[in-house]
C-alpha cells in the first residue's frame, strides 16, 4: 500500500476551487491519504464545507485526525460531523483498518521531551496540561490494542503533534514544549508500529525516530515544499 501522508493543509474561506487538482493528483500516486489535523485554517464551519467539497476530487479513501487550529471555534465536533457525512475517516482514540493496514490516530498534546518532559507536578493547572498529553497517549495505545484483534495488521500511528523531539528541531527551542510530548511515543514503541506521521511544527524536520527505531515523519505542508516535494506530499509504502 502506498500511504500519502501531509498535515497542515489549513483550508480557509477563500480556498473554494484550489485543492481538487492537489487531491486528485494524490489520488493518481497513492492508495490512502492521511492528513495529519490542521485541516483548516481558524476552525470555521465553512472551511470544513470548502475541504469536503475539494475532497470530493480524491478518489482513495482519506484518513484525517484534528489539529489544534481545528478546535480554535469549538466547532470539533461539527467539522467532525462534516467530514464523516462524506466518508473522510476521522481518528480521535480509535482506528479504521484498509486492506491490511490499520490506521489509528488522535490529536495528541504538547508538554515537552526526553529529560525536559514537564512533569504531573505543581499547580493545578501545570497538572491539567501534563495529563491532557497523559489521556491522549492512552486515547492511542487503545486505538492500536484494538488493531490486534486481526493477524497481519500493520499499524500506522497519526498524530498532530509530535511524538519526538528529532521531528521539532528547526523550531525555536521556547517553543518544543509546545510542539509535542514523549509521553505519545511510549504507546508507538510499545505497539509495534510500523511508522507515525504528524505535523504541526511547520520549520521542524521531516524524519526521526522513536528511542526504539520507530520511524516518525513531520508532514507538515510547509516542509514537503521545503525538502521539494512536488506536489506536496510524502509517499511512505508498507
Amino acid at each position: 500500500m502506498k500511504i500519502a501522508a501531509v498535515a497542515d493543509i489549513h483550508v480557509g474561506e477563500n480556498n473554494k476551487g484550489e485543492w481538487g487538482g492537489y487531491f486528485k493528483k494524490i489520488s493518481e500516486k497513492a492508495d490512502v491519504l492521511v492528513i495529519c489535523g490542521d485541516l483548516t485554517d481558524n476552525g470555521n464551519i465553512h472551511e470544513a464545507e470548502i475541504l469536503r467539497d475539494e475532497l470530493r476530487s480524491c478518489t482513495i479513501p482519506v484518513v484525517v485526525v484534528l489539529g489544534n487550529h481545528d478546535y480554535e471555534k469549538n466547532n470539533e465536533e461539527k467539522i467532525i460531523e462534516i467530514l464523516r457525512n462524506s466518508h473522510v475517516h476521522v481518528l480521535d482514540g480509535d482506528s479504521i483498518i484498509i486492506k491490511d493496514v490499520g490506521f489509528a490516530g488522535i490529536k495528541g498534546f504538547g508538554g515537552g521531551f526526553d529529560k525536559y518532559m514537564l512533569a504531573l507536578f505543581g499547580e493545578a493547572k501545570m497538572k491539567g496540561y501534563v495529563q491532557e498529553a497523559v489521556e491522549e497517549a492512552l486515547k492511542l495505545d487503545r486505538a492500536l490494542t484494538s488493531l490486534e484483534k486481526r493477524e497481519g495488521i500493520k499499524k500506522i500511528a497519526l498524530l498532530h503533534y509530535s511524538p519526538v523531539k528529532a521531528t521539532v528541531v528547526g523550531e525555536p527551542e521556547q517553543i518544543f514544549p509546545f510542539l509535542g510530548s514523549s509521553r505519545l511515543a511510549d504507546p508507538i514503541n510499545r505497539r509495534q508500529v510500523v511508522a507515525a506521521f504528524h505535523g504541526h511544527a511547520h520549520l521542524g524536520s521531516l524524519e526521526g525516530t522513536t528511542s526504539r527505531g520507530v520511524k516518525v515523519f513531520n508532514v507538515s505542508k510547509s516542509i514537503l515544499e521545503k525538502e521539494g516535494f512536488d506536489p506536496p506530499i510524502y509517499i511512505f509504502e508498507v
